[in-house]
């Protein structure tokens, strides 16, 4: 009788475990969901009352010859580097971002151009999951996302001065926020270029002159410009030699009816212009990566194109690295609300040995 008592008491005791332990666990998840449901909540109200359709205009549509296409692409925007060829933060950033919206207004306004497609392949955050990486942030990558949609809004409200916009946007690798990289479309949105993307289609919903493409496959998107049907990837999907890859890309498409005349990615931070492809490079430009682990000198650069209607396109890859001249645009107070840090405040001091003879 004693062990029988005893043995019931212990399954009694291990059923109590069990069930202590999946109420823990329930409470747990539910806490998380309760805080993210809130969280959303508050977001979705605070974007509501921030809309920025009086600042834009909606240029008249002539007969233009040409569309233009504003490839930002890698911008890494919370990546820290402190080289002695390079210098990347988010003031640093500005001044690129600024620098090549200027560059691109003149291009466009010489070819007539009223209509652009603001094309955004991926890479607007950097990754964290190494440790190289997560030491080499300007901030975490919450505050950064909101950095990096102030960023671009004023990209955006700039280029609208001249220009009728349409974004676009699909997502780059180191952007997610899930450890492994997955091709279906419920983990390719779990990313923080898909999460920039749509706050910033909140920001300007029902603005003038500012439409967003919502509709779509996540990492590749067509969009017809002018007569031409372009294709937008972030270009991790592009394995081998880049020409091969591309036709293989181009006969995938066209098995389905659809005629590719033109792929844009980014990726590789490596601007390489053919003539069916153009690869853009990144407003970052040489890291201790590519510095010390590829063995590769690189710039910081983005490509603009122009879409013409008598069956042509031309590419420009317009130079980004030296922005001394350049007044970037003013998002310092963001910078210190979001305690972000710079390169100012990393930059060791260096003593330089010298043998008196």
């Amino acid at each position: 009788m004693l062990r029988e008592n005893i043995r019931l008491a212990k399954r009694t005791q291990r059923f109590q475990d069990s069930n202590r332990i999946e109420r823990k666990s329930f409470r747990e998840y539910a806490r998380i969901d309760n805080a993210v449901s809130e969280y959303n909540k508050e977001l979705v109200k605070l974007l509501n009352q921030y809309n920025l359709a009086k600042f834009t205009l909606k240029h008249e549509n002539y007969q233009n010859e040409a569309a233009g296409i504003f490839h930002l692409t890698d911008p890494h925007f919370n990546e820290l580097v402190n080289l002695a060829i390079n210098k990347y933060d988010f003031s640093i950033a500005s001044k690129r971002c600024k620098l090549f919206v200027e560059e691109a207004r003149e291009y466009f306004k010489l070819k007539n151009v009223k209509n652009v497609l603001f094309a955004m392949t991926g890479d607007l955050l950097n990754s964290d999951r190494r440790l190289d990486e997560l030491l080499a942030q300007a901030t975490n990558r919450s505050k950064a996302t909101f950095l990096a949609v102030r960023l671009i809004e004023l990209m955006i409200l700039d280029l609208n001065k001249d220009f009728n916009l349409t974004i676009a946007n699909v997502t780059g690798n180191e952007s997610r926020i899930t450890k492994d990289i997955a091709w279906n479309d419920i983990v390719a949105t779990d990313n923080y270029d898909f999460t920039i993307f749509n706050i910033l289609n909140y920001l300007f919903k029902g603005s003038p002159g500012i439409t967003f493409l919502n509709d779509g496959d996540p990492m590749e998107q067509i969009v017809r410009v002018g007569n031409k049907n372009i294709l937008l990837i972030h270009g991790h999907q592009i394995k081998g030699k880049t020409e091969k890859a591309v036709q293989g890309i181009k006969g995938k498409y066209a098995a389905k009816g659809i005629t590719v005349h033109f792929i844009i990615s980014g990726h590789l931070h490596s601007a390489r212009i053919g003539d069916v492809y153009a690869r853009g490079s990144s407003i970052v430009g040489a890291n201790e990566y590519s510095e010390r682990g590829l063995q590769l000198t690189s710039r910081a650069s983005q490509n603009i194109h122009i879409v013409y209607n008598s069956n042509r396109i031309d590419s420009v890859k317009i130079d980004l690295q030296h922005t001394e001249h350049i007044e970037g645009y003013q998002i310092e107070k963001e910078i210190e609300a979001y305690n972000a840090k710079s390169v100012d405040r990393i930059r060791k001091k260096r003593t330089i040995f010298e043998v008196v003879i």
